[in-house]
Protein backbone atom coordinates (compact mmCIF):
# COMPACT_ATOMS: atom_id res chain seq x y z
CA UNK A 1 0.00 0.00 0.00
CA UNK A 2 1.54 3.68 -0.88
CA UNK A 3 1.10 6.96 0.85
CA UNK A 4 0.97 10.21 -0.61
CA UNK A 5 2.69 13.21 1.14
CA UNK A 6 1.00 16.83 1.18
CA UNK A 7 2.75 19.53 -1.01
CA UNK A 8 5.40 21.21 0.94
CA UNK A 9 4.15 25.09 -0.65
CA UNK A 10 0.99 24.52 -0.37
CA UNK A 11 0.97 23.72 3.50
CA UNK A 12 3.30 27.13 3.79
CA UNK A 13 1.00 28.67 1.47
CA UNK A 14 -1.80 28.20 4.43
CA UNK A 15 -0.07 29.19 7.42
CA UNK A 16 0.52 32.21 6.09
CA UNK A 17 -3.12 32.88 5.54
CA UNK A 18 -3.83 32.19 9.23
CA UNK A 19 -1.22 34.78 10.57
CA UNK A 20 -2.83 37.15 8.27
CA UNK A 21 -5.96 36.96 9.65
CA UNK A 22 -4.99 36.41 13.48
CA UNK A 23 -3.27 40.23 12.83
CA UNK A 24 -6.47 41.57 10.64
CA UNK A 25 -8.31 40.68 13.35
CA UNK A 26 -6.25 41.44 16.16
CA UNK A 27 -6.19 45.16 14.26
CA UNK A 28 -10.21 45.58 14.25
CA UNK A 29 -10.24 45.19 17.92
CA UNK A 30 -7.71 47.41 18.58
CA UNK A 31 -9.53 50.29 16.80
CA UNK A 32 -12.81 49.20 18.41
CA UNK A 33 -11.60 49.37 21.94
CA UNK A 34 -9.95 52.78 21.31
CA UNK A 35 -12.98 54.39 19.51
CA UNK A 36 -15.06 53.37 22.33
CA UNK A 37 -13.41 54.70 25.17
CA UNK A 38 -15.35 57.11 27.68
CA UNK A 39 -13.69 60.68 27.75
CA UNK A 40 -13.45 63.11 31.16
CA UNK A 41 -16.27 65.38 31.42
CA UNK A 42 -15.80 69.29 32.93
CA UNK A 43 -18.80 68.90 35.30
CA UNK A 44 -19.18 73.06 37.24
CA UNK A 45 -16.90 76.01 37.02
CA UNK A 46 -13.04 75.81 38.58
CA UNK A 47 -12.59 77.71 41.44
CA UNK A 48 -9.80 80.42 41.50
CA UNK A 49 -7.83 80.91 44.85
CA UNK A 50 -6.58 83.75 46.00
CA UNK A 51 -2.60 84.35 46.01
CA UNK A 52 -1.03 84.74 49.35
CA UNK A 53 0.92 88.33 49.38
CA UNK A 54 2.79 90.41 51.88
CA UNK A 55 2.83 94.18 51.49
CA UNK A 56 3.94 97.25 52.91
CA UNK A 57 2.80 101.00 53.04
CA UNK A 58 5.03 103.98 52.30
CA UNK A 59 5.02 107.94 53.15
CA UNK A 60 5.46 111.03 51.28
CA UNK A 61 8.18 113.48 51.97
CA UNK A 62 10.67 115.63 51.07
CA UNK A 63 13.87 113.40 50.51
CA UNK A 64 17.95 113.89 49.98
CA UNK A 65 18.41 110.90 47.52
CA UNK A 66 22.25 109.82 47.60
CA UNK A 67 23.54 109.03 44.24
CA UNK A 68 26.77 106.34 44.45
CA UNK A 69 28.99 106.86 41.52
CA UNK A 70 32.67 105.20 40.58
CA UNK A 71 35.63 107.07 39.91
CA UNK A 72 39.17 106.95 39.93
CA UNK A 73 41.56 109.18 41.55
CA UNK A 74 43.67 112.19 39.89
CA UNK A 75 46.32 114.77 40.48
CA UNK A 76 45.08 118.46 40.60
CA UNK A 77 48.62 119.92 39.95
CA UNK A 78 50.90 117.50 37.75
CA UNK A 79 54.18 118.89 36.72
CA UNK A 80 57.19 117.04 35.01
CA UNK A 81 59.83 119.25 36.16
CA UNK A 82 62.83 120.57 33.96
CA UNK A 83 66.13 122.76 34.50
CA UNK A 84 66.41 126.14 32.50
CA UNK A 85 69.81 125.94 31.91
CA UNK A 86 72.04 123.10 31.61
CA UNK A 87 75.58 122.32 33.71
CA UNK A 88 76.19 119.39 36.32
CA UNK A 89 74.05 118.35 39.63
CA UNK A 90 76.71 119.48 42.24
CA UNK A 91 74.16 118.38 45.00
CA UNK A 92 70.44 117.02 45.44
CA UNK A 93 68.24 117.71 48.78
CA UNK A 94 67.69 114.27 50.83
CA UNK A 95 63.76 115.31 50.92
CA UNK A 96 63.97 114.92 46.97
CA UNK A 97 63.39 110.91 46.64
CA UNK A 98 60.33 109.45 45.36
CA UNK A 99 57.68 108.85 47.96
CA UNK A 100 58.76 112.38 49.63
CA UNK A 101 56.98 115.82 50.46
CA UNK A 102 58.90 118.86 49.96
CA UNK A 103 57.34 122.45 50.46
CA UNK A 104 56.89 125.50 48.00
CA UNK A 105 60.29 126.74 47.64
CA UNK A 106 62.38 123.76 49.10
CA UNK A 107 65.97 123.36 47.58
CA UNK A 108 65.78 120.18 45.11
CA UNK A 109 68.78 120.05 43.19
CA UNK A 110 71.85 122.56 42.45
CA UNK A 111 73.18 122.81 39.50
CA UNK A 112 77.09 123.88 39.45
CA UNK A 113 76.73 127.71 39.18
CA UNK A 114 80.69 128.48 37.99
CA UNK A 115 80.01 129.30 34.83
CA UNK A 116 76.92 131.37 35.60
CA UNK A 117 78.63 133.30 38.25
CA UNK A 118 81.65 133.95 36.41
CA UNK A 119 79.28 134.95 33.62
CA UNK A 120 77.29 137.67 35.91
CA UNK A 121 80.65 138.93 36.85
CA UNK A 122 81.64 140.07 33.09
CA UNK A 123 77.96 141.67 32.41
CA UNK A 124 78.29 143.51 35.51
CA UNK A 125 81.69 144.95 34.23
CA UNK A 126 80.20 145.60 30.22
CA UNK A 127 77.67 147.69 32.23
CA UNK A 128 79.87 150.02 34.54
CA UNK A 129 82.04 150.88 31.07
CA UNK A 130 78.64 151.28 29.35
CA UNK A 131 77.64 153.81 32.58
CA UNK A 132 81.28 155.29 32.42
CA UNK A 133 81.04 155.64 28.84
CA UNK A 134 77.50 157.49 28.75
CA UNK A 135 79.00 160.03 31.78
CA UNK A 136 81.85 161.02 28.77
CA UNK A 137 79.34 161.59 26.80
CA UNK A 138 77.38 163.52 28.83
CA UNK A 139 80.30 166.11 29.72
CA UNK A 140 80.76 166.18 26.33
CA UNK A 141 76.91 167.21 25.79
CA UNK A 142 78.02 170.38 28.33
CA UNK A 143 80.86 171.28 26.14
CA UNK A 144 78.64 171.10 22.97
CA UNK A 145 76.38 173.21 24.44
CA UNK A 146 78.53 175.76 25.60
CA UNK A 147 80.06 176.08 21.61
CA UNK A 148 76.36 176.36 20.40
CA UNK A 149 75.65 179.30 22.45
CA UNK A 150 78.85 181.13 21.15
CA UNK A 151 77.46 180.37 17.66
CA UNK A 152 74.36 183.01 19.06
CA UNK A 153 71.62 180.66 17.26
CA UNK A 154 73.14 181.48 13.69
CA UNK A 155 73.26 177.71 13.38
CA UNK A 156 70.93 176.08 10.92
CA UNK A 157 68.30 173.96 12.77
CA UNK A 158 69.17 170.89 10.68
CA UNK A 159 72.65 170.93 12.04
CA UNK A 160 71.91 171.42 15.88
CA UNK A 161 71.62 167.66 16.27
CA UNK A 162 74.80 167.21 15.08
CA UNK A 163 76.53 169.98 16.89
CA UNK A 164 75.01 169.40 20.08
CA UNK A 165 75.88 165.20 19.52
CA UNK A 166 72.73 164.23 20.36
CA UNK A 167 73.62 160.68 18.29
CA UNK A 168 76.11 159.70 19.85
CA UNK A 169 73.74 160.85 23.85
CA UNK A 170 71.60 158.28 22.22
CA UNK A 171 74.08 155.59 21.21
CA UNK A 172 75.26 155.83 24.90
CA UNK A 173 72.24 155.82 26.81
CA UNK A 174 71.18 152.59 24.43
CA UNK A 175 74.29 150.65 25.40
CA UNK A 176 73.91 151.39 29.32
CA UNK A 177 70.30 149.96 28.68
CA UNK A 178 71.29 146.99 27.18
CA UNK A 179 74.16 145.94 29.57
CA UNK A 180 71.64 146.29 32.59
CA UNK A 181 69.32 143.59 30.64
CA UNK A 182 72.62 141.06 30.11
CA UNK A 183 73.24 141.15 33.85
CA UNK A 184 69.50 141.06 34.46
CA UNK A 185 69.79 137.87 31.97
CA UNK A 186 73.09 136.62 33.90
CA UNK A 187 71.77 136.96 37.26
CA UNK A 188 68.45 134.95 36.32
CA UNK A 189 70.42 132.31 34.67
CA UNK A 190 72.77 132.12 38.12
CA UNK A 191 69.32 131.65 39.79
CA UNK A 192 68.03 128.89 37.70
CA UNK A 193 71.11 126.36 38.96
CA UNK A 194 69.05 126.23 42.11
CA UNK A 195 65.94 124.11 41.27
CA UNK A 196 63.29 124.28 43.56
CA UNK A 197 59.92 123.31 44.67
CA UNK A 198 57.35 125.37 42.48
CA UNK A 199 54.74 123.79 45.10
CA UNK A 200 53.81 121.98 48.14
CA UNK A 201 54.13 118.64 46.34
CA UNK A 202 54.48 114.65 46.86
CA UNK A 203 57.28 113.50 44.79
CA UNK A 204 56.84 110.51 42.31
CA UNK A 205 59.91 109.90 40.08
CA UNK A 206 63.39 111.04 40.14
CA UNK A 207 65.72 111.16 37.54
CA UNK A 208 68.65 112.60 38.37
CA UNK A 209 71.52 112.15 40.98
CA UNK A 210 74.48 114.01 41.95
CA UNK A 211 77.23 114.24 39.24
CA UNK A 212 74.16 113.78 36.19
CA UNK A 213 74.52 116.28 33.51
CA UNK A 214 71.25 118.10 32.25
CA UNK A 215 69.90 120.13 29.61
CA UNK A 216 67.70 122.46 29.21
CA UNK A 217 64.07 120.61 29.06
CA UNK A 218 65.65 117.64 30.32
CA UNK A 219 63.11 115.33 32.50
CA UNK A 220 64.40 115.34 36.19
CA UNK A 221 61.43 114.66 38.74
CA UNK A 222 57.90 114.22 38.14
CA UNK A 223 55.73 115.80 40.88
CA UNK A 224 52.33 116.31 41.73
CA UNK A 225 50.37 118.96 43.91
CA UNK A 226 49.49 117.69 47.71
CA UNK A 227 46.87 120.25 48.78
CA UNK A 228 43.71 118.14 46.75
CA UNK A 229 43.11 115.24 44.43
CA UNK A 230 40.60 114.91 41.98
CA UNK A 231 37.81 111.91 41.87
CA UNK A 232 36.73 112.20 38.56
CA UNK A 233 33.60 110.13 38.58
CA UNK A 234 30.71 109.24 35.96
CA UNK A 235 27.24 109.65 36.87
CA UNK A 236 24.37 108.66 34.10
CA UNK A 237 23.63 112.09 31.96
CA UNK A 238 19.38 112.14 33.60
CA UNK A 239 21.24 112.66 37.26
CA UNK A 240 23.44 115.75 36.19
CA UNK A 241 20.18 117.58 36.99
CA UNK A 242 19.80 116.39 40.37
CA UNK A 243 23.82 117.63 41.30
CA UNK A 244 24.64 120.68 42.55
CA UNK A 245 28.48 122.17 42.61
CA UNK A 246 30.21 123.61 45.52
CA UNK A 247 33.35 126.15 45.44
CA UNK A 248 35.09 124.92 48.73
CA UNK A 249 35.11 122.54 51.51
CA UNK A 250 33.44 125.06 53.65
CA UNK A 251 30.26 125.82 51.63
CA UNK A 252 29.52 121.81 50.64
CA UNK A 253 29.51 120.90 54.37
CA UNK A 254 27.49 124.11 55.40
CA UNK A 255 24.38 123.20 52.42
CA UNK A 256 24.91 119.62 53.77
CA UNK A 257 26.82 118.34 50.37
CA UNK A 258 30.24 117.05 50.98
CA UNK A 259 30.92 113.68 48.83
CA UNK A 260 31.91 110.69 50.76
CA UNK A 261 34.65 109.25 49.41
CA UNK A 262 35.33 105.04 49.92
CA UNK A 263 37.42 102.48 48.78
CA UNK A 264 36.12 99.18 49.11
CA UNK A 265 38.99 96.89 48.44
CA UNK A 266 41.74 98.59 50.43
CA UNK A 267 40.00 100.22 53.09
CA UNK A 268 38.18 98.98 56.06
CA UNK A 269 34.88 99.06 55.95
CA UNK A 270 34.19 102.58 58.64
CA UNK A 271 37.07 104.63 56.85
CA UNK A 272 36.24 107.16 54.56
CA UNK A 273 37.39 110.36 53.02
CA UNK A 274 35.14 113.55 52.53
CA UNK A 275 35.27 115.56 49.27
CA UNK A 276 32.33 118.30 47.25
CA UNK A 277 31.87 118.22 44.29
CA UNK A 278 33.39 121.18 42.28
CA UNK A 279 32.45 121.05 38.94
CA UNK A 280 31.07 119.42 35.92
CA UNK A 281 33.21 118.00 32.62
CA UNK A 282 31.44 119.11 29.58
CA UNK A 283 32.13 116.10 27.82
CA UNK A 284 30.85 112.75 28.14
CA UNK A 285 32.99 109.41 28.75
CA UNK A 286 33.97 107.69 25.80
CA UNK A 287 33.08 104.28 26.32
CA UNK A 288 30.28 104.49 28.03
CA UNK A 289 28.72 107.59 27.38
CA UNK A 290 28.33 108.67 30.82
CA UNK A 291 28.14 112.20 32.48
CA UNK A 292 32.10 113.38 34.16
CA UNK A 293 32.17 115.55 37.12
CA UNK A 294 35.27 116.08 39.25
CA UNK A 295 34.87 115.74 43.28
CA UNK A 296 37.77 117.74 44.93
CA UNK A 297 39.15 116.08 47.96
CA UNK A 298 41.35 118.26 49.97
CA UNK A 299 44.50 116.91 51.93
CA UNK A 300 44.56 113.43 50.00
CA UNK A 301 47.83 112.42 51.34
CA UNK A 302 46.11 112.94 55.30
CA UNK A 303 48.76 114.82 57.02
CA UNK A 304 46.68 117.56 58.28
CA UNK A 305 45.92 117.27 62.18
CA UNK A 306 42.15 117.14 61.13
CA UNK A 307 43.02 114.10 58.72
CA UNK A 308 44.89 111.67 60.99
CA UNK A 309 43.27 108.95 61.21
CA UNK A 310 41.85 109.04 57.59
CA UNK A 311 43.67 106.83 55.15
CA UNK A 312 45.27 108.49 52.27
CA UNK A 313 44.49 108.42 48.78
CA UNK A 314 45.98 106.82 46.10
CA UNK A 315 46.62 108.14 42.68
CA UNK A 316 44.78 105.79 40.21
CA UNK A 317 42.72 104.07 42.74
CA UNK A 318 39.33 103.07 42.04
CA UNK A 319 36.37 104.68 44.52
CA UNK A 320 33.18 105.06 45.38
CA UNK A 321 31.52 108.34 45.76
CA UNK A 322 28.64 108.62 47.81
CA UNK A 323 27.16 112.29 45.92
CA UNK A 324 24.50 113.82 48.14
CA UNK A 325 21.26 114.93 44.83
CA UNK A 326 19.19 118.18 45.85
CA UNK A 327 16.32 117.30 47.86
CA UNK A 328 13.25 115.72 46.04
CA UNK A 329 10.09 117.47 47.38
CA UNK A 330 6.67 115.46 47.83
CA UNK A 331 8.13 111.86 46.88
CA UNK A 332 7.56 108.66 48.35
CA UNK A 333 10.61 106.19 48.29
CA UNK A 334 10.31 102.64 47.11
CA UNK A 335 12.73 100.29 46.84
CA UNK A 336 13.70 99.47 43.34
CA UNK A 337 12.95 95.34 43.79
CA UNK A 338 9.48 96.72 43.96
CA UNK A 339 9.47 98.81 40.88
CA UNK A 340 8.46 95.99 38.47
CA UNK A 341 8.84 96.24 34.32
CA UNK A 342 7.43 99.13 32.68
CA UNK A 343 7.89 101.14 36.30
CA UNK A 344 4.72 99.82 37.54
CA UNK A 345 3.63 98.56 40.99
CA UNK A 346 1.40 95.83 42.36
CA UNK A 347 -0.94 97.46 44.71
CA UNK A 348 -3.73 95.00 46.98
CA UNK A 349 -6.81 96.93 46.32
CA UNK A 350 -9.70 95.43 48.06
CA UNK A 351 -8.42 91.67 48.41
CA UNK A 352 -7.67 92.13 44.43
CA UNK A 353 -4.96 92.96 42.41
CA UNK A 354 -4.69 96.76 40.84
CA UNK A 355 -1.53 97.28 38.47
CA UNK A 356 -0.53 101.17 38.24
CA UNK A 357 2.07 103.00 35.98
CA UNK A 358 3.74 105.68 38.51
CA UNK A 359 5.97 108.49 37.76
CA UNK A 360 9.36 107.76 38.57
CA UNK A 361 11.67 111.09 39.18
CA UNK A 362 14.71 109.71 40.21
CA UNK A 363 16.44 106.07 40.51
CA UNK A 364 19.82 105.65 42.59
CA UNK A 365 21.05 102.38 43.31
CA UNK A 366 18.49 101.29 45.77
CA UNK A 367 15.68 103.33 45.71
CA UNK A 368 13.23 104.81 43.32
CA UNK A 369 11.76 108.04 44.30
CA UNK A 370 8.02 108.26 42.77
CA UNK A 371 5.88 111.62 42.58
CA UNK A 372 2.43 110.14 40.92
CA UNK A 373 0.58 107.12 40.87
CA UNK A 374 0.55 105.72 44.29
CA UNK A 375 -0.61 107.63 47.53
CA UNK A 376 0.56 106.72 51.11
CA UNK A 377 -2.02 104.54 52.04
CA UNK A 378 -1.99 102.23 49.12
CA UNK A 379 -0.42 98.58 50.27
CA UNK A 380 2.63 98.08 47.87
CA UNK A 381 2.85 94.27 47.07
CA UNK A 382 6.83 93.44 47.72
CA UNK A 383 5.93 89.47 47.27
CA UNK A 384 7.01 87.88 43.90
CA UNK A 385 2.92 86.43 42.00
CA UNK A 386 2.89 83.45 39.56
CA UNK A 387 0.58 85.00 38.25
CA UNK A 388 0.16 88.74 37.00
CA UNK A 389 -3.15 90.23 36.48
CA UNK A 390 -5.47 92.96 36.88
CA UNK A 391 -7.98 91.90 39.30
CA UNK A 392 -6.73 88.35 40.54
CA UNK A 393 -7.53 87.46 44.04
CA UNK A 394 -5.46 88.35 46.81
CA UNK A 395 -4.97 87.77 50.39
CA UNK A 396 -2.63 88.86 53.10
CA UNK A 397 0.25 85.99 54.24
CA UNK A 398 0.47 87.54 57.83
CA UNK A 399 -3.68 86.53 58.39
CA UNK A 400 -4.00 82.86 57.24
CA UNK A 401 -3.36 80.25 59.65
CA UNK A 402 -2.04 77.17 60.00
CA UNK A 403 -4.41 74.49 60.72
CA UNK A 404 -1.99 71.31 59.70
CA UNK A 405 -1.99 70.32 63.04
CA UNK A 406 -4.86 69.89 64.22
CA UNK A 407 -5.61 67.73 61.35
CA UNK A 408 -3.03 65.44 62.30
CA UNK A 409 -4.83 65.42 65.94
CA UNK A 410 -5.92 61.95 67.17
CA UNK A 411 -10.20 61.20 67.58
CA UNK A 412 -10.68 61.42 70.84
CA UNK A 413 -13.95 59.35 70.66
CA UNK A 414 -11.40 56.53 69.82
Amino acid sequence: MSLSLPNSSSGWMHTVLICAGIIAGAAVLMALIFSTEPTAQTSGATKESAMLVDVITLERDTIRPTIRAMGTVRPVDEIVLSPRVEGQIIDRSAAFDPGRDVQEGDILVQIDPSDYRNALQQRQSELQQAESDLKLEMGRQNVARQDYKLLDDTLAEENQDLVLRRPQLQAAQSEVESARAAVQQARLALNRTTIRAPFDAHVLERNVSVGSQVQPSDPIASLVGRDRYWVEATVPLSHLQWLSTSTSMEEATANGSAVRIRNRTAWMDDQYRTGYLARRIGALEDRTRMARVLISVPDPGATRPEHQDAPPLMLGSYVEAQIPAEPLPDVIRLNRDFLRADDTVWIMDADTLRIENVDVVLKDAVYAYVRDGIEENDRIITSTLATVREGAPLRLASDTSDTSDEKRLPDPSR
